[in-house]
């Protein structure tokens, strides 16, 4: 009987492998697919309408096109998404919510829905879904729940699409969208490099998701070659770059993975970055209590970003395992000044759901400690 159940598991994973997701094709590799099939270009117009606005779970919801071309994809091997919500978790103000979506029996990631007030000549609010790029991560941030955890494996494109569309639905129901994409969550994205452009074209392809370029961001702990690569690609997405100190030895602490000049290496690779497409680079600092919140710590860091053009985006870290804490208001408030003093421009972010575990890979470290 075992024997049987072994033949059975590596059939299944075989059969899983030949597979391909829908979500996973760009609309011009969707017009070959349905030309392949026999059928008119249109079809792959109706096909990704459906996909990207209609929210289908399976393919026998693709009622806008043919039985027998849905037949065919099916029998080709083609899908229809594959995550799963097992668990999500909402802020007391309604503003934050927080997924845990399973892809398979292996994968779980999790991704967080922002949303902010609308402005007066708006009538819905911002709506920022921040999406995951990998299961752990491999960059090992002491502050960081998910660079405590490990790396496990990169997401595929129709992973990290499946985010933003899975929360494209829900907004869809309360008569709202999706406005802004953040690749903030589980991972390092530009570490997935390719996966993560393809869900990037996917996204904002004006046949597909049809979401602006503009309004998606990339962070990034300082993989240096997939920032110049970046900026040899066509598309007009924002850059911020999770820097934490202003001298190597500080950042070393923070960040294991950093290299003996990340520091320089980085600010130079911000440089090549600006130059290139002409879109100002965002430093994001994690200020964490007694660690390097600072005034000299403050200092240093105006010196080194003064005149640059950059713009430093201080967070106040959630609080996270390993005993690291915030720092209070007043301290975050007077770093920010002394920054502001030097010739630098910085904001504090607005805090987001601290009460959801909503600080990078807190939900799920929570989760699996749970079911275990």
């Amino acid at each position: 009987m075992s024997c049987i159940r072994v033949i059975f598991s590596e059939e299944y994973n075989k059969k899983i492998s030949n597979m391909t997701d829908l979500y996973r094709v760009l609309p011009e590799e969707m017009d070959d697919l349905v030309i392949k099939l026999g059928q008119p270009r249109y079809r792959a117009d109706q096909l990704l309408q459906a996909l990207y606005h209609e929210s289908p779970k399976k393919m026998s919801d693709l009622h806008q096109i043919p039985s027998a071309m849905r037949d065919a994809l099916v029998k080709d091997g083609y899908t229809i998404g594959s995550e799963d919500e097992v668990h999500r978790v909402v802020s007391e103000d309604g503003h934050t919510t927080k997924l845990l979506l399973k892809f398979d029996e292996k994968t779980l990631i999790e991704t967080v829905l922002m949303q902010y007030s609308p402005t007066q000549d708006k009538t819905h609010p911002r709506s920022t879904v921040c999406v995951s790029t990998q299961v752990g991560c491999p960059m090992g941030c002491v502050f960081c729940a998910t660079g405590q955890m490990g790396f496990e494996k990169n997401l595929k494109a129709e992973e990290i699409v499946s985010q933003v569309l899975h929360f494209a639905n829900i907004l869809r129901q309360r008569g709202e969208h999706v406005t802004n994409l953040v690749f903030m969550g589980m991972g390092e994205p530009l570490a997935n490099y390719d996966e993560t452009i393809r869900a990037i074209k996917l996204l904002t392809h004006p046949r597909a998701f049809g979401l602006g370029q503009r309004s998606i961001t990339i962070s990034t702990v300082g993989v240096i070659p997939g920032m110049d690569r970046l900026a040899d690609e066509n598309i007009q997405v924002k850059l911020a770059i999770s820097l934490h100190a202003p001298n190597d030895e500080l950042r070393k602490k923070l960040v294991p993975t950093a290299g003996p000049h990340s520091v320089g290496d980085l600010i130079a690779a911000a440089k090549r970055y600006f130059k290139k497409t002409g879109r100002r680079v965002t430093f994001e600092y994690a200020l964490i209590d007694g660690i390097n919140d600072s005034t000299k710590v403050a200092l240093e860091l105006a010196y080194i970003l003064k005149g640059n053009g950059a713009h430093v985006n201080l967070i106040p870290m959630n609080p996270t395992a390993g005993g690291f804490k915030r720092p209070e208001r007043k301290r975050v408030l007077a770093f920010q000044q002394i920054l502001r003093n030097g010739d630098v421009n910085c904001t504090v972010r607005v805090e987001k759901g601290a009460e959801i575990s909503a600080a990078c890979g807190q939900l799920r470290t929570d989760m699996i400690e749970k079911i275990r």
